[in-house]
């Protein structure tokens, strides 16, 4: 089971760092997706983790977000900064294990496990 939380509202510019918990995974080796949804848009990767430290980004997000992991607490972490309008939606964590292949990483089909998502709303 993958929880997010963090999400909320915050004015243009602002920060938000979202949390996944992965809950019951007795793995120590998988990978850890961000994605998004926005208003009337498909589903699109932002940032992945593996267990290892491999990270990936998405070039909308990269510079402004930053993904990390605490293996020990089998959370991860989404640090997003200077956001803007267009970053409202939801945000998922998903997760897979073992992690595919790296060119894989950063795309939806590669996920076994989803969280239920977190609202992220971004005034100007």
């Amino acid at each position: 089971q993958l929880v997010e939380s963090g999400g909320g509202s915050v004015h243009l510019g602002g920060s938000l760092r979202l949390s996944c918990v992965l809950s019951g995974f007795t793995s120590d080796d998988y990978a850890i997706g961000w994605f998004r949804r926005a208003p009337g848009k498909e589903r699109e990767a932002l940032s992945a983790i593996t267990s290892g430290g491999t990270t990936l980004y998405a070039e909308s997000v990269k510079g402004r977000f930053t993904i990390s992991n605490d293996n020990a607490k089998k959370t991860m972490y989404l640090q997003m900064n200077d956001l803007q309008p267009e970053d409202t939606a939801v945000y998922y964590c998903a997760a897979v294990s073992p992690p595919p292949d790296l060119g894989k990483l950063l795309r939806q089909s590669a996920y076994d496990y989803w969280g239920q998502g977190t609202q992220v709303t971004v005034s100007s």
